[in-house]
């Protein structure tokens, strides 16, 4: 029996649809418009999409959309006063700095400039802290977006045993965190991870967040788990190429209980879990209730 397949794009339509509720009661009750601005400092091409994106879909449930596009040669000292003056606009509720920043820019030092409750993409070192210590936080888009697809399919993950592989900042570690809060017992793997294989085959939930094209085969998942599949790789086909994840999808969802797949899993969660940490922001900076089951 093949995997139940979890539809990351269907379920990032909900989440968008709770978003523009919310929004629409904060206008309506409290004139309020959440405000997300975006800068952008170069010409990556697969960036100027992703920002595209990011600013239709933040107009399309009705908050405030800015953008910042600025030159590639552009100074560090320019930058960071873009977002000393983003910090200070009380209309804008979230920030965020589109990764990669060209070479001659200290990626850790502007991340550290932006105020920590304006911080949407939940990187900066006070909310990775909060997030480690289970404190309220602002928290990593793409791990939020797992999570929130986790409870959806599980209900409660308490005493479940998960193994994350990869550990990155972005999304390996924070992954483990919010699995840690959500009371499951957690392993997380990594290229150096001795029986790699075997560590996994214990898991009733898998996040693979290694970066390296199908490098999970199906007979690594126990059967029965739930896998989340965070890879975007592009692999050769034919003249072409085309997408990939982390896991391989045909052998993994011939085995596991449920699974996203890719294109159409993880992906489509990022940018709705952008604008649901606009909104938290947005209600935290005016002492408002928190959106339910939009944040961890």
């Amino acid at each position: 029996m093949m995997a139940q397949v979890i539809d990351g794009k269907a379920f990032a339509g909900r989440v968008r649809a709770q978003v523009g509720e919310h929004v629409g009661r904060l206008k309506a009750e409290h004139g309020l418009v959440p405000g997300l601005a975006v800068v952008l400092v170069g010409e990556d091409p697969a960036s100027q999409v992703y920002v595209r994106s990011k600013g239709k879909q933040t107009v399309e449930v009705g908050m405030k959309s800015v953008e910042h596009r600025l030159e590639v040669d552009t100074s560090e000292a320019d930058l960071l006063a873009l977002i000393k003056a983003l910090n200070a606009d009380e209309s804008i509720h979230g920030i965020l700095v589109q990764l990669p920043l060209p070479k001659h820019l200290n990626e850790e030092l502007v991340i550290g400039s932006i105020d920590p409750a304006k911080d949407v993409d939940g990187f900066h070192i006070s909310n990775v802290g909060l997030l480690g210590t289970g404190q309220k936080s602002m928290v990593p888009c793409t791990p939020l977006g797992c999570l929130m697809m986790l409870r959806d399919h599980h209900g409660s993950l308490s005493g479940m045993d998960a193994v994350v592989i990869g550990r990155s900042n972005i999304v390996g570690k924070p992954m483990a965190q919010l699995l840690l809060g959500d009371s499951c017992t957690v392993t997380i793997a990594h290229s150096r991870t001795k029986d790699l294989a075997d560590v996994v085959r214990r898991a009733d939930i898998v996040v693979a967040a290694v970066g390296r094209p199908e490098m999970v085969p199906g007979d690594w998942i126990k059967p029965g788990a739930t896998v989340i599949d965070v890879g975007i790789n592009r692999v050769p086909n034919g003249e072409k190429t085309r997408l990939v994840g982390d896991v391989d999808y045909d052998s993994c969802a011939a085995v596991a209980g449920a699974i996203t797949p890719v294109p159409g899993g993880v992906g489509p969660m990022t940018i709705a879990c952008l604008l649901a940490n606009t909104l938290t922001a947005c209600c935290r900076a005016n002492g408002l209730p928190e959106p339910e089951g939009l944040t961890a």
